[in-house]
């Protein structure tokens, strides 16, 4: 998939004035990329479009309009490009906005260790997700993770045959959870591998 270059960056002033045409759209392409796995945990996979976003939305939100500015952002989130031998996907931990204090914390600490327990079954294939180094410690865990999924070539030519079944799997001791994605997230996934 090919990294996104300060050409396709079209900065806060510009952007503003295409930003909810723009939103909308890449919200429609999330909702085939987007999994849910239960109640605490939700991924998003990301490609070429959805990291264009993130970067014009992060522009925005910081005001970022100097050149380095801009190509630091750009690099940040070309990172996180899916390319030909893996996907890529951002992980939240989805905290109840109703706990606060030391029950937040408590409950993010039961989640520390979750990014060892990731896993995609790709039919037959079982593809460990490698998450970004310094996200999590023993004692602490950031409620953004991001993480990818290097793909054999085996796994890589089950990804791209229709109906082949795809399912997340978490196997962490206080989180379990087996989510069968849809033949829709499969197909936009194999595109990523082929772009």
């Amino acid at each position: 998939m090919a990294q996104i270059s300060r050409h396709d960056i079209k900065g806060p002033a510009i952007y503003e004035g295409m930003r909810d045409d723009f939103r909308k759209k890449i919200m429609e392409l999330k909702q085939s990329r987007r999994v849910f796995a239960g109640e605490r945990v939700f991924i998003t996979f990301e490609n070429r479009h959805t990291l264009l976003m993130q970067i014009e939305e992060m522009l925005r939100a910081e005001s970022i309009t100097d050149e380095a500015g801009i190509q630091a952002e750009i690099d940040v989130y070309n990172e996180l490009m899916p390319t030909d031998t893996s996907l890529s996907a951002t992980l939240f931990l989805a905290i109840p906005q109703d706990l606060e204090g030391e029950a937040k914390k408590a409950e993010m600490k039961r989640l520390i260790g979750i990014d060892e327990h990731v896993s995609l079954v790709i039919g037959e294939q079982q593809v460990r997700a490698a998450f970004e180094p310094g996200r999590s410690t023993d004692e602490r865990i950031s409620a953004v993770q991001y993480m990818r999924f290097p793909l054999t070539p085996a796994a890589k030519e089950a990804l791209r045959a229709p109906g082949t079944p795809l399912v997340l799997v978490i196997d962490h001791p206080n989180y379990q959870q087996r989510v069968e994605l849809s033949e829709d997230v499969r197909a936009s996934l194999a595109a990523d591998v082929d772009a």
